[in-house]
C-alpha cells in the first residue's frame, strides 16, 4: 500500500502539474462528475464517509486521478495499490486494518484480484469488519476485527471480470466513457500552459483528433511533439508541424499507431478480414492477448473498424477503405 505523497514521489512535476485537483478542474465525463459531486457533498454534509465507488472504462480516461480527487474533497488521504500485487488475503487484510477513518484505498485492476481476498473485502466493505482464522488443529479459532469506517474505490478495465459479489458491493459505479475532440483540445491546452509551450488552435484539435480520445494519450502526444519542437527550436507549434510530428511518430490521420494497423493488416490480407481469435491475433504480433484487449481494440471499435463476434475479431467495410483496398461482398461481416 502507497500512501500518496509516496506514489506522487515517483511522478515528475509534470505529471503532478497536469493532474486536476478537484471535479471543477477535471475535464469531460460530465454525468459522471455530477453524480460524484452530489454524493461527495451529501456525505460531506452527514459527516459521514462517501460509499465504495467503482469506476470502469479503457486505459487512459482518468480513473486514478478521480480517486485522488475524491480524496482531496473528501479531506482524507489516499492510499494506492493495484490488484496484481496483492498475492495473500493477509497483506489486504493488513492494509484495511492500518487505514484510518475517512482514508480512501484505491485498487487498481481490481478485476485482477484473487478469490481469496474478495472474501476478505466482502465483509470489509458490508460490515466494516474483516474475519481472520488464527491458530491451526484443535486450536484454530476466528477473530473478527473491526474497521474504522473507509472508502473503497476501484477501478477496472473489464467490469465484466468482476464477481457479482463484489460489484454489487460498491454503492457508486460509474462507467467512463471516451472522450470528444473539443474536451481533449481543452485538456491539451492546459497542459500546453502547464508545459510553457505555444500551440496555435489548429494544432491543438489536429493532436486531439489523433489522440485516441484518451486525456492520457492527448498528453503524450503534446510531451513527444514539445520534444521535437525543443530539437528543431520552434517557438510557435502549428499544424502543419503536428502532422509531420505524428507522421514520424507513425500516428495516421485516425491516430491509429503502428501496431493497430498491423493488427488490421494482417487480418485482412491474411484472414481476409476475419474471424480471426484473439490469441492468434496475439502471438502473430507478439503482444499479451490482454494488450490487444485493453489498450486497442476499444478504441478501434469505437471507430467501427473492427467488430467482434462469436467466431472471432473481424474488419469492417471503414477498415478497408482506410488503408485504399477495395471492400468485397464476401468479406462482409454477415456473410
Amino acid at each position: 500500500m502507497i500512501p500518496e505523497r509516496s506514489l506522487r514521489m515517483t511522478e515528475t512535476t509534470d505529471d503532478l502539474n497536469l493532474r486536476p485537483d478537484n471535479l471543477e478542474q477535471f475535464i469531460g465525463q460530465t454525468v459522471l462528475k455530477e453524480r460524484l459531486r452530489v454524493s461527495v457533498e451529501a456525505a460531506l454534509h452527514r459527516g459521514d464517509v462517501l460509499d465504495h465507488v467503482l469506476f470502469s472504462g479503457p486505459p487512459g480516461l482518468g480513473k486514478t486521478t478521480l480517486a485522488a480527487i475524491i480524496a482531496r474533497e473528501m479531506g482524507s488521504s489516499l492510499h494506492s495499490t493495484s490488484a496484481p500485487a496483492i498475492t495473500r488475503p493477509g497483506d489486504l487484510a493488513r492494509m484495511l486494518t492500518l487505514l484510518e477513518k475517512g482514508d480512501v484505498l484505491f485498487i487498481d485492476e481490481i478485476h485482477r484480484l484473487n478469490r481469496q481476498c474478495e472474501e476478505i473485502l466482502y465483509p470489509a466493505m458490508e460490515d466494516g469488519v474483516i474475519d481472520l482464522v488464527l491458530g491451526e488443529g484443535v486450536a484454530v479459532r476466528s477473530v473478527k476485527i473491526h474497521l474504522k469506517p473507509f472508502t473503497l474505490v476501484g477501478a477496472t478495465t473489464r467490469s465484466g471480470m468482476l464477481s457479482a459479489p463484489l460489484k454489487n458491493r460498491f454503492g457508486l459505479d460509474l462507467k467512463l466513457d471516451f472522450y470528444s475532440a473539443d474536451d481533449l483540445s481543452t485538456i491539451l491546452k492546459r497542459t500546453a500552459e502547464v508545459l510553457s509551450l505555444r500551440l496555435d488552435g489548429d494544432a491543438t484539435m489536429e493532436i486531439a483528433h489523433r489522440a485516441r480520445m484518451t486525456p492520457r494519450e492527448a498528453n503524450r502526444l503534446l510531451r513527444r511533439i514539445r520534444d521535437y519542437a525543443t530539437v528543431e527550436k520552434v517557438s510557435l507549434i502549428q499544424a502543419d508541424f503536428v502532422r509531420d510530428c505524428l507522421e514520424r511518430m507513425g500516428i495516421d490521420e485516425k491516430g491509429l499507431n503502428e501496431l493497430d494497423r498491423k493488427i488490421l493488416r494482417l487480418m485482412i490480407d491474411r484472414y481476409g478480414g476475419g474471424p480471426v481469435g484473439l490469441k492468434t491475433l496475439s502471438a502473430l504480433v507478439d503482444e499479451e492477448d490482454r494488450t490487444l484487449e485493453e489498450d486497442h481494440e476499444p478504441f478501434m471499435l469505437r471507430l467501427g473498424l473492427i467488430e467482434k463476434s462469436p467466431q472471432g475479431r473481424r474488419v469492417t467495410q471503414a477498415a478497408y477503405e482506410h488503408f485504399g483496398l477495395e471492400y468485397s461482398s464476401s468479406s462482409d461481416l454477415f456473410s
